[in-house]
């Protein structure tokens, strides 16, 4: 009896589970679970929904015999948090194709992009910390992050940006954006780098600024063209400057030049198709405070040319010396002649008879110092004036300038007005203007102290520097400078200096204030129409 139970019991057990096999199989949109793989893990299938087109429509109604599965729980290491931290650490490695498979749909120009931004920036290096997570409902989250690139040449560079994720069928990716990379790339913005060439030169101005662009002085100091980069990440299509690279400190030697001076003194030169210089010094210290040269080489120091009437100013110191004021009174005729020698000539044809000797310099009559040379200076006292008081002699320092013993009357006529034996260069004829200025000649020098070698300064008799100046101030005041435009309190010389062979050179010498300059344009032509307006450019732009 009690087998005949059992038995029943199993037949009863096998026809119910026979039956819920068939209902399960049979049923409509019924779900089959797919056996175990040979690992053990179960084979997950998404029907992945691609872009622009729809999923399959649901049914209004679920068929009654349909079997729900419950999903499992997900996985705490898939969550918002550890996708996010993932993206973060694949991106600050390198890992473009980790950081794609976390993006949901990721454009074509994914890994380009980074590329490419990393490229044009010169990042080397990224190093990334991820902030907090906020959670924006069920399927969205996000995490804000920091980061800090390495740009080759310009440093670090913070930024701060945010990661966008969602949960797609139950998988936590990134949503991105261009503004993940960084913010400024936000509605088609861009990033750019920009390099800016900067001036850090060797030598400086005593300001301990770089010298004037096409200062004309590059013959004279070493290293003025050097220059930096200046690094720039600039935003568009806003022009913020985002990060930049300190200016490099100027760690240049320090001259005797003066950046506005060396500017004006330059400047004045442009346009001049003639060869020419422009030297300027410190009436008190002789330092150098500018020299804008276009001659050849260092001409402007060391070339030797006549300086014409402006050797004058010498001569006439000569002539103070020696018992003359500038009250007295001297004939200044049209034409003169040495006696049993040479005849001179004034460029203005006209007999002017007697003056005071303040006004036939003031008009650069050469027939007045030509016969007053004569009457008054045959016993040496020209070149000694020259060469003891003003630096006409072989001699070491920055200038060059010289004059001979003359061999004849003629020869020191001709001296007297800056020709013959006489050759000066630019400096040396500044020199001469700084000296008529301060009442003490000195050597021009281009460091702090005169150089142990240097020619010692030598003072000049009060009464002669005083004559000098009204006499200086005469040329510009009513002489032969007057028309030239040159500022108020110049004082000056013109010259014009006659060349075998060639154009007459054009000087003009003078100070104002304390600066004393010289302008010399070789052939240039007449002092008094050319150098001295381009004195007055000079001038005028300080």
């Amino acid at each position: 009896m009690r087998d005949r139970r059992l038995l029943a019991l199993v037949i009863s057990a096998a026809t119910i589970l026979l039956f819920g096999v068939y209902a399960v199989v049979a049923a409509p949109g019924a779900v089959v679970a797919s056996p175990p793989s040979p690992a053990g893990d179960p084979e997950v299938r998404t029907n992945a929904v691609r872009a622009g087109e729809s999923p399959n429509p649901v049914p209004a109604s679920p068929p009654a015999n349909l079997v729900t599965l419950t999903p499992a729980t997900p996985n705490p290491n898939s969550g918002p948090e550890t996708t996010a931290t993932n993206y973060l650490t694949a991106w600050q490695g390198g890992d473009l194709a980790a950081m794609e498979g976390m993006v949901v749909d990721p454009p074509a120009d994914f890994g380009p992009r980074h590329r490419g931004f990393d490229g044009d920036l010169r990042i080397s290096s990224l190093s990334l910390t991820p902030g907090d997570l906020r959670h924006r409902g069920e399927d969205a989250a996000e995490m804000s992050f920091n980061g800090v690139r390495q740009v080759t040449g310009l440093g670090e560079w913070p930024f701060a940006s945010v990661l966008h994720l969602e949960s797609r069928f139950g998988v936590w990716k990134v949503r991105w954006t261009p503004e993940t990379m960084h913010p400024s790339l936000k509605n088609g913005g861009s990033v750019r780098l920009e390099e800016t060439e900067v001036r850090r030169p060797a030598t400086v101005t005593r300001e301990g600024v770089p010298f004037p662009q096409d200062s004309r002085a590059e013959d004279y100091f070493t290293g003025l063209g050097d220059t930096a980069v200046i690094l720039k990440v600039r935003e568009e299509p806003s022009g913020q400057v985002l990060r930049e690279s300190p200016l490099p400190p100027t760690s240049g030697k320090k001259t005797t030049i003066s950046q506005p001076v060396q500017a004006a003194a330059a400047r004045a030169l442009d346009g001049v198709s003639q060869p020419a210089a422009i030297v300027a010094v410190d009436v008190g210290t002789a330092q150098v405070r500018a020299v804008a040269d276009t001659l050849d080489g260092r001409e402007a120091f060391n070339g030797l040319y006549p300086p014409g009437s402006t050797f004058k100013v010498v001569t006439a110191a000569a002539l103070l010396r020696g018992g003359l004021t500038p009250d007295s009174q001297v004939a200044c005729p049209a034409g003169y002649t040495i006696p049993n020698g040479r005849s001179f000539s004034d460029s203005d044809g006209v007999d002017h008879g007697g003056v005071a000797f303040t006004t036939a310099f003031a008009l650069s009559c050469n027939t007045t110092f030509a016969q007053q040379a004569y009457e008054r200076l045959r016993d040496g006292q020209l070149r000694a004036e020259a060469a003891d008081r003003f630096g006409f002699r072989e001699k070491p320092g920055l200038s060059s300038c010289r004059i001979q013993p003359p061999g004849n009357p003629d020869e020191l006529g001709s001296d007297a007005i800056g020709q013959n034996s006489v050759q000066a260069s630019p400096l040396c004829m500044a020199e001469v203007a700084a000296a008529v200025a301060s009442g003490v000649w000195k050597p021009a020098i281009t460091t702090d102290e005169p150089p142990a070698d240097s020619p010692a300064p030598v003072p000049l008799d009060e009464g002669v520097a005083a004559g000098l100046r009204t006499m200086m101030s005469a040329v510009v005041a009513r002489g032969t400078a007057a028309q030239a435009g040159l500022p108020p309190d110049t004082a000056g010389k013109t010259g014009t200096a006659e060349v075998a062979g060639g154009g007459d050179h054009a000087w003009f010498i003078g100070y104002r204030g304390s600066l004393a300059f010289a302008v010399f344009i070789r052939h240039g032509g007449a002092g008094g129409k050319v150098a001295a307006p381009i004195a007055a450019r000079f001038l005028n732009a300080l």
